[in-house]
């Protein structure tokens, strides 16, 4: 199959540094070459890969201190993509909604895997507008704002087997690993580490738009002697970083679209420690990968526990649910049913279908 995949031009793929969408996008379009597929990959002109490139920038974005509207380099990326169109059997976005009015004009066979949050009121217009669209989740909870739109299944995030080796045992730290912005709940992180009178590690990003918030409440809580912040890493430090920890921490406080560093975690064996939310218990197997809880007491409470979860089930249940091979079957078969152009199979979970018919906007299409 002639295939494209067209991936945001902030990050390379793989990024460099902090960048889930982005090495999500790289596993994908490696497995598909090696399954035999031919892949263009359409990103940022750093990206490093096996399939196609073509790139409309010459870095990522938020490294190139050049870029001032990084909306106009996407709105190239589009260009070239639609130059290209009749290369392919299917377009695979992961831009979210950016393309969509092209989409409907040129008639383009495509998916869109959405990666973000979809609770915000200005996107149900937008969505019902295009609502013909063939959209991918990330995790079945992912999609309860609009479950009307035209859903083609979800599909969790996988890696290769080999991408985080297993650490039989931990280290005495416990490990944060992810964004400085409120939603990751790094202050819960800090607050649970020094109930449980453990070390934090933390291994994070500071974006433009959360520097405000990292000076003014995080930087305080950063002066506890037990507390050591180092800043944003990418792999292959990651493997080190969580695998020799004790327990990863998860304490989010708003609908995680899927949560890669959960998998990440498992795949090193390390289990986790989250707050419920999104898609955390989808993702997570409490008492098997870690603990689901709720406020830092009962997380540190549950630290007094951690030993009792077995590094080497964290790793199986990684294995058997999140493997790049399983992600690229799921993918392939959403293509090959768009580009036959039979409808999506009503195998929806957790009542989506209920919420379907009982939320379903009244306009006809």
């Amino acid at each position: 199959m002639r295939i494209a995949q067209v991936a945001p031009l902030y990050e390379s793929v793989p990024p460099k540094l902090y960048g889930g969408t982005e090495r999500v996008v790289s596993f994908l379009t490696e497995e598909l070459v090696r399954l035999g597929h031919d892949v263009t990959l359409f990103a940022s002109g750093d990206s490093m890969t096996s399939a196609r490139l073509v790139s409309v920038c010459p870095q990522a974005l938020r490294l190139d201190a050049r870029c001032k509207d990084q909306l106009a380099q996407h709105i190239l990326l589009l260009q070239r993509v639609f130059d290209h169109k009749d290369e392919f059997d299917l377009v695979h976005f992961h831009l979210d909604y950016l393309h969509f009015p092209l989409t409907r004009r040129e008639q383009l066979v495509s998916v869109s895997t959405l990666h973000g949050r979809l609770d915000i009121p200005d996107l149900v217009p937008m969505y019902q507008e295009f609502r013909e669209m063939p959209v991918v989740s990330i995790s079945d909870s992912q999609r309860k704002p609009l479950p009307w739109a035209n859903w083609q299944g979800t599909v969790y995030h996988g890696m290769p087997l080999d991408h985080y080796e297993f650490h039989p045992q931990g280290g005495d730290y416990l490990a944060f690993l992810g964004r400085t912005s409120p939603e990751k709940g790094l202050d819960q992180a800090i607050a649970i580490a020094k109930l449980a009178n453990m070390p934090l590690k933390i291994a994070a990003k500071v974006d433009p738009a959360d520097h405000e918030y990292f000076e003014t409440e995080l930087k305080p809580l950063l002066r506890d002697t037990n507390v050591e912040f180092i800043g944003e890493i990418g792999y292959p430090a990651k493997n080190e970083f969580l695998g020799n920890a004790a327990a990863v921490l998860f304490p989010i406080n708003w609908p995680e679209p899927f949560g890669l560093v959960m998998i990440e975690a498992m795949a090193c064996g390390t289990p986790v420690i989250a707050y419920p939310g999104g898609s955390v218990n989808e993702i997570m197997q409490d008492g098997v990968t870690g603990f689901v809880v709720r406020g830092a007491r009962s997380a540190a409470d549950a630290l007094q526990h951690i030993d009792k979860i077995d590094r080497l089930k964290c790793r199986q249940y990684f294995e058997n649910r999140f493997s790049v091979e399983r992600m690229a079957q799921d993918y392939v078969a959403i293509y090959e049913r768009l580009v036959k152009r039979e409808p999506a199979p009503l195998t929806l979970t957790d009542g989506v279908l209920d919420w379907m018919k009982l939320e379903s906007p009244s306009s006809t299409t």
